[in-house]
């Protein structure tokens, strides 16, 4: 009982002294986010029609004088951008659990966003040398919408499992209250800790985004309002599984699609 005393005191005491500096610094973090992620979709989301009946991003592709650096720099600013208009909604809520100073809150944000960033490089890495192969190769070209139908279905399933339920609960409450938090650790690295969960916990989702087009729009979106429904509603099981389940069928339709089309 004392305990729950001493937990509802600092609680409401933490209520009353909200960092309002760090909601701020979020609310424009997050506007800037948006917009420049508009930006990038209107100047970086331009397909290309590749045989087999597919579409390839042409972000993928180095524009004429370009470096390889220079495009993996652009697909970063533009991959930062995208992570902080899809995580920051539901990220800002953990970051306000771990009740630390704003400046701290700000430093464990940008740990966060951090590992997210290295995340985005390897998703570059193999963004742009698959792409690149499948410009090589007819068979690889033709064979992308199964591959995309077949990384559907793994991807809904991997929804149903325990490895995805354990890594969601992990991302929802990291850190617990603030009698447990490990205020000995710096911000940096707690937030960095935050973001490899969260990454291995929107492995999935992030997956899903990848095959419907980095740059859609619409699937941005989607994915963005299922993130932030798996990190806050009650049942996150319950999301997870409903996710799973769209997922898995719009894997097998687009399967049974491409089998139609070359074999029937």
């Amino acid at each position: 009982m004392a305990h729950q005393l001493q937990y509802k005191n600092l609680e409401s005491c933490y209520v009353a002294r909200l960092p309002v500096e760090f909601i701020v610094v979020c609310i424009i973090a997050f506007a800037a986010g948006v917009f420049a992620t508009a930006y990038f979709i209107g100047s970086m989301g331009d397909e290309m029609g590749m045989p087999g009946g597919w579409k390839m991003s042409m972000m993928w592709m180095r524009m004429p004088g370009q470096t390889w650096f220079l495009s993996s720099l652009s697909f970063l600013i533009m991959w930062l951008a995208m992570m902080i208009a899809m995580m920051m909604p539901a990220a800002v809520m953990m970051f306000l659990k771990t009740r630390r100073r704003w400046r701290s809150l700000c430093y464990m944000a940008f740990g966060y966003f951090t590992i997210w960033s290295i995340a985005g490089l390897g998703v570059y890495v193999f963004g742009a040398g698959f792409n690149n192969a499948a410009m090589h190769s007819s068979f690889l070209s033709h064979a992308v919408p199964l591959l995309s139908g077949v990384s559907l279905i793994a991807a809904g399933t991997v929804q149903f499992t325990r490895w995805k339920l354990t890594h969601l609960l992990r991302c929802r409450s990291p850190f617990g209250c603030a009698i447990s938090c490990p205020q000995d650790e710096t911000s940096f690295r707690l937030g960095c800790k935050q973001g490899l969960a969260c990454c291995a916990c929107c492995a999935t989702l992030m997956t899903i985004q990848l095959i419907l087009g980095i740059m859609n729009p619409l699937a941005m979106v989607a994915v963005a309002i299922v993130i932030t429904a798996e990190k806050t509603v009650p049942r996150p099981n319950v999301a997870a599984r409903l996710v799973g389940i769209t997922t898995v069928i719009a894997g097998i339709v687009m399967t049974i699609h491409w089998l139609v089309l070359n074999y029937l």
